[in-house]
């Protein structure tokens, strides 16, 4: 945000964990970006060490992220007096207990603005009794330069499908792979390409599954790749496979990538898909409903063609970087100027 707009000096503090992003850390740095990061030693620890980091920066605005740091955040903003707060949710399911819900609505009273990263996260945040004021939806925005060039025709690209995320509980991988299983039963044998690492005991379960079914030399699992828009732009169909999501960036940039997209019918995948216009929704979790989405796409060319171009001009239209960054200056200003309801911008 800092390189669009000089008037905001972004400083990013990040609580220390076992497997630090080092490399985008670094990254960050040389591009000017002011980085400090505090212990995690406990809760408490963390709130000193973020109350005397607001005393001794005096930032006009706190933005927290992730849970359950919005929290800690939140609570050492407030004692050190920081004129603003921002929360951000990131995802429509998080691990609240009674205590901590309870703890995240007390301190919603010093909060200006509880932003969702979709407005399905909006919705949900509604449902927990937010103030319906306070809640605003900012979608979270990719990297577009990577997807300019016009990308080839779908029937000219490799006949394989792609998924891309981290092997975790919350993906819904094992759906896919029996998808895939069954397509192969029916004459249909297509490849997959799992991209993102993960927990290695899913990982092993997941491997165990395609020699199960007999799809093992069908599914690749790849691991962490840094060549991805690439991947994208060679695959003819992407995946969004999953149980919840926030805001689904992988998904957007298939769109930006030309893909043709299917998605599982759960809020933040929703909203971005919409049905038999820019793409296909599956049931939730049901292998057989997924394996006919995917079977009418290659089965129809010229239908496959016409969402993919219009998932490709709704992503860099609508969830670029440059519009996120636009929305939350928007939000900041709106604040700082007017010390005013979020909803107002």
């Amino acid at each position: 945000m800092h390189n669009l707009y000089p008037q905001v000096e972004p400083i990013l503090v990040l609580r220390k964990k076992a497997h630090m992003p080092t490399a985008k850390v670094e990254h960050l740095k040389q591009m000017g970006v002011r980085v400090h990061i505090v212990n995690n030693w406990s809760h408490i620890t963390t709130i000193m060490a973020l109350i005397r980091l607001c005393l001794q920066l005096r930032p006009d605005i706190f933005v927290a992220h992730g849970f359950s740091e919005h929290i800690w955040g939140r609570i050492a903003a407030i004692i050190a007096k920081v004129p603003h707060i921002v929360q951000v949710e990131h995802n429509t399911r998080e691990r609240y207990t009674r205590l901590r819900l309870a703890l995240s609505r007390w301190l919603n009273r010093y909060t200006d603005a509880l932003v969702g990263c979709s407005e399905g996260v909006r919705q949900v945040l509604l449902k927990r009794g937010y103030p319906q004021a306070k809640c605003i939806a900012i979608s979270n925005g990719i990297n577009t330069r990577p997807f300019v060039e016009t990308p080839a025709p779908l029937v000219e690209r490799k006949r394989q499908i792609i998924m891309i995320s981290r092997i975790a509980k919350q993906k819904d991988h094992a759906t896919l792979i029996r998808a895939v299983a069954q397509l192969k039963s029916a004459g249909i044998e297509l490849p997959l390409l799992l991209v993102g690492k993960g927990k290695s005991k899913i990982t092993k379960q997941l491997t165990e599954l395609t020699q199960a079914l007999g799809v093992d030399s069908l599914v690749q699992f790849c691991g962490y790749r840094s060549d991805v828009p690439k991947l994208l732009n060679e695959s003819r169909i992407f995946v969004q496979c999953t149980h919840y999501e926030g805001m689904p960036l992988t998904l957007i940039e298939a769109m930006a990538a030309g893909c043709a997209v299917i998605g599982s019918e759960v809020p933040g995948v929703q909203e971005t898909i919409e049905e038999n216009f820019n793409g296909l929704l599956h049931r939730h979790a049901s292998a057989d409903d997924l394996a006919q989405k995917i079977k009418r796409l290659l089965d129809n060319d010229d239908f496959a063609q016409q969402l993919a171009v219009r998932a490709r001009e709704q992503a860099l239209s609508e969830y670029s970087q440059e519009q996120m960054n636009h929305r939350y200056y928007q939000l900041f200003q709106q604040l700082i100027s007017h010390n005013g309801n979020p909803n107002a911008f």
